[in-house]
C-alpha cells in the first residue's frame, strides 16, 4: 500500500525531480488536463478534480509519515490538483495552457490569503488545501484572461 500512496501523491514519481518539484510535479497536472479535456465534459472533468483532491488529503497524511515531513517535496499530488482546479472550464489552447500554468505556479508560490493560512493545517487537509484555493484564485483570473484575450 505504501508504494501506491507514494506513486499516487508523488505523480507517478515526479515530485522526486531533484529542482523545483512543485513546477515538475504541476506538470503532472498539465498532461492530466491534456487527457481529460480530449476526453471528458467539463462535469466529470470537475468530478474527476474533486475526486482525486478527496483522495490527495488521506493519500498526503499517509505520505507525511512514510517521508517523515510536514508536507514533503516529493508529494505533489496537491499542485496537479491544483492545476486542474486552474484550468476548469478553460478552453484548449497553448496560450491559455501556459498563462495558467505561470499563473498557478505563481499563486501557489507567493499563497496570497488565506492560502498561507490553509498550509498551516495538519495533515493531507493542509498539504491540499492552499493548492486547491490558489487554484480556485487562477480559475477566477483565467476566466477573465479568457473573456478578455
Amino acid at each position: 500500500m505504501d508504494k501506491f500512496i507514494i506513486l499516487f501523491t508523488s505523480g507517478c514519481y515526479l515530485g522526486y525531480s531533484p529542482i523545483v518539484s512543485g513546477t515538475v510535479g504541476t506538470l503532472g497536472g498539465v498532461v492530466l488536463y491534456l487527457l481529460l479535456n480530449r476526453y471528458v465534459q467539463v462535469p466529470s472533468y470537475a468530478v474527476i478534480t474533486v475526486v482525486i483532491f478527496i483522495l490527495g488529503i488521506p493519500a498526503s497524511t499517509k505520505a507525511e509519515v512514510i517521508y517523515g515531513k510536514k508536507d514533503s517535496g516529493e508529494i505533489i499530488i496537491d499542485e496537479v490538483v491544483g492545476f486542474m482546479v486552474t484550468m476548469l472550464a478553460i478552453p484548449l489552447s497553448w496560450k491559455y495552457l501556459v498563462t495558467g500554468f505561470i499563473l498557478f505556479r505563481a499563486l501557489d508560490v507567493i499563497k496570497p490569503f488565506p492560502i498561507r493560512r490553509l498550509e498551516a493545517f495538519d495533515g493531507g487537509f493542509g498539504v491540499m488545501a492552499d493548492d486547491f484555493i490558489a487554484g480556485i484564485y487562477s480559475n477566477l483570473i483565467m476566466h477573465g484572461i479568457v473573456y478578455f484575450w
